[in-house]
């Protein structure tokens, strides 16, 4: 027998779960049938919609568009593709990536601005679920959100939240900086975002969600996504939390100097032959999309988001309009691992010290210096070359830029939390000794690790689901440890070290 439950008018839906039927939502284009799924010891299954549509297949190089509506109840029980991937070559950088961030490889296509929603089969509390929004990594090249890592079953059966995951263009087709593109249209990535945003806030109310409780969060690429949500949307954004894993938007990398995403447009409409076009744009958007992948990750192009001042603002200006309380209201928490570079340094193969330091674009001769002094091997536990290295891309790209966009926000007044992931666990080292190497705590977060898993693990993965989910519930509260500058300096929450299964404290101190 059906059991149909009736959410508020203010929610004004209709919640329908039964042993005998799959779970189903009406929304603003159509109704949606999707699927369930049991978590072991949970109590109740788990209502999932995979691939939901939140805008039309969008028009090459061109902003989303709303989807168009459909008569008949839509299917919403298998993955969509992703969106065309950028994973360059050589063949060596293509398996390590394929390793950490794209395993396994997703059907690929331009017809992918879709969305996975993971929601409680019982009936929501008043007033709605809170809700999680995520935002995957990828270095604005690659990635999307059906990979098994980010199954966000486990937050609403045990945590009783909604997970909602989307598309979003990367590489050329998400950032491809045409002179021809007006440049506020230029982060096509971004307005994707924002675009799915805009559908949680019209229509997840239907799962039982309340638009007024959401939270996002991000890691990599995804955590600088939600780090210029942040900074960009100071006027009545559609989320009040933010969740930072690994990344931010606010402190410029040096791994970014001398990127030019215009030089890389050239090369492509050069090597298609668009140059001597009357429009390059014209000719970019009829040419074979296998095509355009194949040019530029085989001369491995870089297409990034641009300062546009209305999805980006300059890295400059974050501090000032932290200060000047002219970014979102909203509470953070933001933190790292601890060993970050390892990946990169896998990556990129570089053991000596002298060349790897030359290769760093931005790199001047006296810096050069002062970091060779300040990272002797022995110091931070290291004992050769390529640990150093490790430790240097650990630092320089994610530890401390990290720690300054906690320090503006904290300084601004913000209610912030930090936290420090410091677990290594032997069914995660797709690759030797990474140990808590860059996006190792993703699997901890949406507890979708591999099997054979240690009893720590199972423990630290509760928790840290736990620790996010309370941020969304109640971000003024914190997830579990103290807020900056609330407890004398100890206020950072170190996740999973020396066999931790819970939250240490250690001292921070903004400057």
């Amino acid at each position: 027998m059906s059991i149909i439950y009736t959410i508020t008018a203010v929610l004004s839906a209709i919640w329908i779960v039964a042993a005998d039927c799959l779970p189903e939502a009406t929304l603003a284009s159509g109704i949606v049938i999707g699927t369930t799924t049991s978590i072991a010891s949970a109590t109740a299954t788990v209502n999932q919609f995979l691939g939901i549509p939140f805008a039309a297949r969008p028009e090459r190089f061109s902003p989303p568009t709303k989807p168009p509506a459909w008569t008949n109840p839509l299917n919403t029980s298998v993955q969509s593709p992703a969106c065309t991937q950028q994973i360059n070559y050589p063949e060596r950088k293509r398996y390590l990536t394929d390793l950490f961030f794209n395993n396994p490889q997703a059907e690929e296509s331009e017809d992918c601005l879709y969305l996975n929603v993971f929601a409680p089969s019982t009936a929501p509390p008043t007033g709605g679920y809170s809700v999680l929004f995520w935002i995957y990594g990828g270095s604005f090249r690659f990635g999307n959100a059906g990979q098994p890592l980010y199954d966000g079953s486990h937050f609403a059966a045990f945590e009783e939240v909604i997970i909602v995951a989307a598309n979003y263009r990367t590489n050329v087709f998400g950032f491809p900086n045409s002179p021809e593109i007006p440049l506020t249209q230029s982060n096509l990535g971004f307005l994707d975002q924002r675009f799915a945003l805009e559908w949680v806030r019209e229509n997840i109310a239907s799962f039982g969600g309340d638009p007024e409780k959401v939270t996002i969060f991000g890691q990599s690429a995804g955590a600088t996504s939600v780090d210029a949500l942040v900074t960009s949307w100071p006027d009545n954004p559609p989320f009040r939390a933010a969740i930072l894993e690994s990344g931010q938007s606010s402190v410029p990398l040096i791994s970014d100097v001398g990127i030019n995403s215009t030089e890389s447009w050239v090369q492509l409409t050069t090597a298609l032959n668009c140059s001597s076009t009357t429009s390059n744009l014209s000719c970019v958007r009829s040419a074979d999309a296998t095509t355009i992948q194949s040019i530029i990750e085989h001369a491995a192009l870089s297409f990034r988001p641009v300062i546009d001042n209305v999805t980006l603002i300059p890295v400059q200006d974050t501090a000032a309009a932290r200060a000047a309380h002219n970014v979102a209201n909203v509470s953070i928490m933001a933190g790292t691992n601890g060993q970050e570079g390892r990946a990169w340094a896998l990556i990129y193969g570089t053991t000596n010290l002298t060349k790897f330091l030359q290769e760093v674009p931005g790199m001047t001769p006296a810096l050069q210096i002062a970091i060779t002094d300040a990272y002797p091997i022995g110091a931070f536990g290291t004992s050769n070359e390529f640990e150093v290295i490790a430790q240097i891309y650990t630092d320089l790209l994610d530890t401390c830029p990290q720690a300054a966009m906690i320090s503006q926000s904290a300084s601004a007044g913000y209610p912030t939390w930090r936290y420090w992931y410091n677990a290594t666990f032997a069914n995660q080292q797709v690759l030797p000794d990474l140990a808590a190497y860059h996006s190792a705590e993703i699997a901890q977060v949406f507890t979708t690790y591999p099997p054979k898993f240690t009893a720590q693990q199972f423990a630290l993965s509760n928790y840290m689901r736990g620790a996010w989910a309370r941020f969304a519930k109640t971000p003024l509260a914190g997830p579990g440890w103290n807020a900056i500058d609330t407890f004398d300096g100890t206020d950072l929450g170190v996740l999973g070290t020396n066999g931790s299964s819970g939250v240490q404290y250690q001292g921070f101190k903004h400057v």
